[in-house]
């Protein structure tokens, strides 16, 4: 039996249930095969709140020793409220490097703001991790 959030429309944007969208990586641990694909995972786990993943996702080399609580005041102080994907470029399934471009629409202190990105991707281990923004 599906619950509700499996039920419902995926934060991401994407118009496909969250059970066939990003629940499959962040409430399953099913890979992203893709750089969009993790980028797109990590935006619903900032809507959930899923500290874990966004950590998880975290390329080695990009985890700072406040990270977790880093990500969590973030995920307490915004609520995030939309997607919107520009561009990507690589981080296909068979690339070991990827760069998405995105804007996404958040709610802080009563004000809805708009935060731009160009996120940096890495495979570790053979899975999608995020890097950095890239500016």
């Amino acid at each position: 039996m599906q619950t509700t959030d499996e039920r419902m429309a995926c934060p991401c944007g994407s118009g496909d249930r969250m059970a066939d969208c990003c629940g499959r990586f962040v409430d399953s641990g099913e890979p992203p095969e893709t750089a969009e694909q993790l980028m797109r995972s990590r935006f619903t786990a900032y809507c959930r709140k899923r500290i874990d993943y966004i950590v998880e996702t975290t390329h080695p080399d990009a985890r700072t020793k406040n990270l977790r609580g880093d990500v969590q005041e973030t995920a307490e102080q915004l609520t995030w409220s939309a997607l919107k994907v520009i561009s990507t470029s690589h981080g296909q399934t068979d690339d070991k490097i990827g760069k998405v471009i995105f804007e996404a629409n958040y709610e802080h202190d009563g004000k809805i703001e708009k935060h731009h990105e160009r996120s940096r991707f890495r495979r570790f281990e053979g899975k999608w991790k995020y890097l950095d923004d890239n500016g």
